[in-house]
C-alpha cells in the first residue's frame, strides 16, 4: 500500500504554515493560537467567523495542505478524501454547549455551538469549500506513534477510487485536568496522492508494509519524525 506525499500544512504552537516555506519543526509544545480569517484566507469569510476553534484549525491545516499541494483552486469538485484522528475530538465545544444549557432550563442553548458538537463537522466545511467528494471521517488516536490516520489513509487509497487522502492530526490544547506529556496541540494535515504531483515536486514515498509505515524506504518512527523528515526534503 503506497501513496505520495504532495503536501503538508498546519495550525500549531508554531503557528500556520506551508511545508514548502519552512524546514522547522511545527509539532511544539505551547500555546495553541486560533487563526483569524486574514490568516488563512484573504477574502472575507463570515463561516469561517462562526466555526468553533476545534473545525477552525483543522479547516485551516487543510486549507494550507491544499495550497501547499497547489490543489486549493478547483472548478470541478474531485474525489479526495479526508482522514483526521483526534485525542480530544470537539471536548471543548460539546462543554461551551453544555454551558448554555444549563440556565433557564435549556431555553438559551446555542444552536451555533450545537452544530459543532460533532468532531466530525469541520471535514463537511471542507468538502464544500475545497470541492471534496471522499469518504471523511474523524477516528480516536489512541496509539503513541501518532500514525493511525495515515495507516488508514493508506488503506483507503489501496481499496477505494479516491485519487488522494487529506490525513493528519486535529486537537485543541488538550485540558488542564489530563496534563499529558509529550503531546502538541493543533492540527496538522497531509495530502497523499496515488502518484507523486505533477505540478510540483512529491516530499516522497509512503509504504504500508507489515505494520509499519516507511518514507523513502525509511521506517517511520512515529507522526512527528515523519513531518521532520519531509520539510528537510520540501525546504
Amino acid at each position: 500500500m503506497t501513496g505520495w506525499i504532495n503536501g503538508i500544512g498546519w495550525v500549531t504552537a508554531a503557528g500556520c504554515n506551508c511545508g514548502r516555506k519552512t524546514e522547522e519543526q511545527p509539532l511544539l509544545p505551547g500555546t495553541l493560537e486560533i487563526p483569524k480569517r486574514k490568516q488563512v484566507f484573504e477574502k472575507p469569510d463570515m463561516r469561517f467567523g462562526r466555526l468553533d476553534e476545534f473545525s477552525r484549525i483543522g479547516l485551516a491545516a487543510i486549507a494550507f495542505c491544499l495550497r501547499d499541494a497547489g490543489e486549493e483552486t478547483w472548478s470541478e469538485k474531485r474525489p479526495i478524501g479526508i482522514v483526521a484522528a483526534s485525542r480530544y475530538g470537539c471536548l471543548q465545544t460539546d462543554i461551551a454547549y453544555l454551558q448554555t444549557m444549563l440556565p433557564e432550563n435549556g431555553k438559551l442553548a446555542s444552536p451555533n455551538l450545537f452544530a459543532y458538537t460533532l468532531a466530525n463537522s469541520f471535514l463537511g466545511e471542507a468538502a464544500l469549500r475545497f470541492g471534496l467528494t471522499g469518504q471523511t471521517l474523524v477516528i480516536n488516536q489512541d496509539d503513541e506513534k501518532g500514525l493511525s490516520a495515515i495507516h488508514y489513509a493508506l488503506e483507503e487509497l489501496a481499496w477505494s477510487e479516491q485519487q488522494a487522502i487529506l490525513t493528519g492530526i486535529c486537537d485543541l490544547n488538550p485540558p488542564q485536568e489530563l496534563s499529558p506529556e509529550n503531546e502538541y496541540p493543533g492540527s496538522l494535515f497531509f495530502l497523499l496522492g496515488r502518484e507523486p504531483s505533477s505540478s510540483l515536486p512529491s516530499y516522497g514515498k509512503l509504504e504500508l508494509t507489515g505494520g509499519e509505515i516507511f518514507f523513502s524506504g525509511a521506517r517511520v518512527a512515529d507522526f512527528r519524525s515523519l513531518v521532520a523528515k519531509c520539510l528537510v526534503v520540501g525546504v
